[in-house]
């Protein structure tokens, strides 16, 4: 992997365990030589990602739809901000840009956006490795919920097994790094 897409909140929750690892994987991207493609934002989550990999001079690619520039307040200090006019086109550009996707806590944002690339996969759009880093079991219930679609016939258990979920940084890209259609 030589680019990832990172998903995760404009705001940082209720824990600073949140922010904490956002920074984290933002430094850990960077010192393994791996560019960051994330929303552009210098708030929350977003925010503590992209200063993470800042910080350890890694490649910074924000995407930011033009009319999130100041709700959002694009992060002035990226290696390259991309504006565009529409949230689809954050995401498809994103996609393309990059080798695999991670997904940090966030809310219904984040969530959309990793449910449409986990569709876009199961579907054959991409075959990238799509990751969850699940602090704190942020995405226990998700996960459930996944679990509950397989049992009940909804979603094939061959495309939960190409989820992968870890707690850990340095694992999760490890599995990601690792993963094999």
């Amino acid at each position: 992997m030589k680019k990832v897409a990172v998903y995760c909140g404009s705001n940082f929750g209720a824990d600073k365990i949140f922010k904490i690892q956002a920074n984290l994987l933002g430094k850990a991207l960077a010192k393994e030589k791996i560019e960051l493609i994330y929303g552009g934002a210098e708030i929350g989550l977003m925010g503590a990602l992209a200063n993470g990999a800042l910080e350890e001079n890694g490649k910074v690619i924000g995407i930011l739809p033009k009319f999130l520039k100041s709700k959002e307040s694009a992060h002035e200090m990226l290696s390259e901000l991309i504006l565009v006019d529409t949230m689809h086109e954050r995401k498809s550009m994103m996609n393309e840009l990059c080798d695999g996707i991670i997904a940090l806590p966030g809310g219904i944002g984040t969530l959309e956006e990793l449910i449409e690339m986990l569709t876009w996969r199961q579907i054959g759009l991409h075959q990238k490795p799509i990751g969850i880093l699940n602090i704190n079991g942020f995405y226990e219930s998700l996960i459930s919920l996944f679990q509950t679609m397989v049992d009940n016939g909804f979603m094939k258990k061959e495309n939960l097994n190409k989820i992968i979920i870890s707690d850990d940084i340095d694992d999760l890209l490890h599995l990601m790094e690792n993963y094999n259609e």
